[in-house]
């Protein structure tokens, strides 16, 4: 049985996800802590005749939590009317925020968050510099991708999500119309790095992501050719219309009817295994399966992250560029290339380019060294510069 075979391939393939579901549930339980789910925003009853005395009684409201709610200066106030603090709509919005960032507050473990985030960052920026000084051969493409799964996802818990920050942003909001200010400072640093160095947090840094790319390549050969059937490109107006109409079905039923989509069906739970269900873990499996045959189908088809990612990417500093004075339009970086991004890069021909997840594959098989990923300004191809007889190569 040679590295290249199909049934290699499956082995591979099925050694893979059982190694991570049982090592992720040995990790889950060495963090421990609960899963971060915030409660259902409850109906309060209100009464104009109601003290906040006892309209803290009625729905279980704490004297110190009726203070800080509608800032209270002494004991006497809790007599007032709750009538004289607004409508019963304004009452049930400003005590809903309330509760959900005390809620938000007691699901996080901030110490464990720290330590999590900033092993992230240090382990993200040494992958970085590797690939930028070129010591990652393409050879030790998959052995990279496995170490980022294992420490980003297995070891980390899946956490910092880039997709659960905006996930989770949207549906607080629109649940209880509260902005939690330390998941937003988190987005802000998750879409500076998509400003500096394109959607490489999405490459190298997402724990779903690198799984995805490392399953995908599992099913290719060193010529980057499918072992398995085939692997197809899809089109990015397809799979951008599918994300956007997935992030407003998202974010409809989540301002309408309070509901997260997401959270049942949440890819980053095979880190957490135990708390996927039977639709959770079927939606998982087979978004993995078809990992074998397309390239992220979770980044291309669903992430709220990979949306706006792509967004931002448009005016990241640095990026995939080609140096025409000495591409030989051999078109060899379009061929290997995971999806349709190369070649709208390549050729200059689309009106929008996809996400580029900077994998730097394009660089690898350049065989005059004309990819760079840096802050050099893409230009276009000249006139008739795949007309010339080195485009017939292969």
């Amino acid at each position: 049985m040679t590295k290249s075979s199909p049934v290699a391939t499956i082995s591979m393939f099925s050694a893979l996800i059982i190694a991570v579901v049982i090592l992720s549930t040995i990790s889950a339980k060495m963090w421990g802590g609960k899963p971060e789910t915030l409660p259902e925003p409850k109906q309060l009853i209100i009464r104009n005749e109601m003290t906040l005395k006892d309209f803290g009684q009625v729905n279980g409201l704490p004297n110190p939590a009726l203070k800080e709610i509608f800032g209270l200066q002494q004991k006497a106030d809790l007599q007032k009317k709750v009538s004289e603090y607004g409508s019963d709509t304004q009452i049930q919005s400003l005590v809903s925020k309330k509760l959900a960032l005390v809620a938000e507050h007691e699901t996080k473990d901030w110490k464990k968050i720290v330590i999590k985030f900033a092993a992230w960052f240090s382990v993200l920026i040494g992958i970085y510099l590797l690939f930028r000084k070129q010591k990652i051969s393409p050879s030790k493409r998959k052995l990279t991708l496995l170490f980022s799964t294992l420490i980003f996802g297995v070891v980390l818990g899946a956490d910092p999500s880039p997709m659960g920050t905006v996930k989770d942003a949207i549906h607080l909001f629109g649940t209880s119309g509260a902005i939690f200010p330390p998941r937003m400072i988190a987005l802000a640093v998750f879409l500076l790095i998509v400003l500096l160095v394109n959607k490489y947090i999405c490459s190298w840094g997402c724990q779903v992501g690198v799984l995805q790319d490392l399953i995908f390549r599992l099913n290719q050969n060193d010529k980057y050719k499918a072992i398995i059937g085939n692997q197809i490109k899809l089109p990015f107006a397809v799979t951008n219309s599918v994300r956007i109409g997935f992030l407003v079905l998202f974010t409809v039923v989540t301002f309408l009817w309070g509901t997260d989509i997401i959270e049942p069906i949440d890819p980053f739970k095979i880190y957490k295994p135990m708390h996927l269900g039977i639709v959770g873990g079927a939606f998982v499996a087979g978004l993995l399966v078809l990992s074998l045959f397309v390239y992220r189908p979770w980044c291309h088809l669903f992430c709220p992250f990979g949306l706006v990612g792509w967004l931002v990417e448009k005016i990241s500093l640095n990026k995939v560029s080609v140096d025409y004075k000495t591409c030989i339009a051999c078109n060899k970086c379009e061929t290997a290339c995971p999806s349709t991004v190369m070649s709208a890069i390549l050729h200059r021909d689309k009106k929008t380019i996809p996400d580029c997840f900077s994998c730097y594959v394009c660089r690898d098989v350049c065989p005059t060294e004309s990819i760079q990923f840096s802050t050099r300004k893409r230009s276009l191809p000249p006139n008739g510069h795949f007309a010339k007889p080195e485009a017939r190569r292969n």
